[in-house]
């Protein structure tokens, strides 16, 4: 199969990130959809005018006559994502659903595909997209994923792998990653807003030193809040996905629950802070608590 036609359903980072590793592969069209691109001055619409893409006028007609859809939105917006291309949806295209959502929300998100004819393939992304960037290992599930596969080497997807024929297995181990790798980011961030009042900021960072040999935690702490704040917001989208994970199974989502509450808030200080160092990053979220 010759991919000429690749769709991006949300033009945030990870889809403005694929877009130009996709038109430096030579992807002869590329389309995108955002809801934001209704506001001629947001970041998707900034990013979209800096760029060979071709915007839709909604999802569908984004989506219409393309090989394969990417759906990297909000983990909130998943199901509805992949309803706005159903109507543009030609049969057979492959829609790889890369969103932060738990396994039930990506079975209700395949059905909707595959009724409507597409090729639903789960897709859990397992690292930061930088600095692989297309190459970002990515768990794929489904009946689909193994023949996705084969044109996904073809496309820069080099660091994807099958890993369950059955939908909801990759986005449960997502899930589950989800809740040490943001469960760690809000518990410095707690740890360290509370030990700079103090003063014992130095001692803490010495002492993570001590527990864990190898990590630089003088690098890895101010990096993990600062993801916290530039992207609480979606964080706690996604933690809320990973506490309904955690209660299907029959558990209590205690620290999930309290993570993406952590996440919201550190989110909505996104515009409060401009250094990149530590303390005065930490100073910057004190000053206004």
């Amino acid at each position: 199969m010759s991919i000429k036609h690749i769709c991006l359903i949300g033009f945030g980072e990870v889809g403005q990130c694929f877009s130009i590793d996709l038109l430096n592969a030579n992807i002869a069209k590329v389309t995108a959809w955002d809801t934001k691109f209704t506001d001629k001055d947001s970041l998707p619409s900034r990013a979209l005018a800096c760029c060979a893409v071709d915007a839709g006028n909604n999802g569908h007609d984004a989506a219409k006559g393309a090989d394969i859809i990417f759906s990297a939105v909000t983990a909130a917006q998943t199901v509805e994502a992949a309803k706005n291309v159903v109507a543009g949806l030609k049969p057979g295209t492959f829609y790889l659903d890369i969103n932060s959502a738990s396994p039930n929300v990506k079975k209700e998100a395949a059905e909707i595909i595959n009724t409507a004819g597409g090729y639903y393939v789960e897709g859990a992304v397992m690292s930061p997209i930088a600095p692989k960037r297309l190459a970002t290992p990515i768990l794929l599930g489904g009946p689909h994923a193994s023949e996705f596969y084969i044109l996904a080497q073809d496309i820069g997807l080099v660091g994807s792998s099958v890993f369950s024929g059955d939908y909801g297995k990759a986005s449960a181990a997502k899930m589950c990653r989800s809740i040490i790798v943001k469960g760690m980011e809000t518990l410095l961030s707690e740890s360290l807003l509370t030990a700079r009042q103090y003063d014992v900021d130095d001692m803490v960072l010495m002492s993570l030193d001590d527990l864990f040999p190898g990590l630089d935690w003088e690098t890895l702490a101010p990096y993990m809040i600062s993801r916290c704040i530039k992207h609480g917001g979606r964080r706690a989208e996604e933690m809320r996905e990973v506490a309904n994970t955690v209660a299907d199974v029959g558990l209590d989502p205690l620290m999930s629950a309290a993570c993406a509450k952590s996440q919201d808030y550190l989110g909505t200080r996104a515009n409060e802070i401009a250094s990149t160092d530590m303390r005065a990053m930490l100073n910057a979220l004190i000053k206004n608590i």
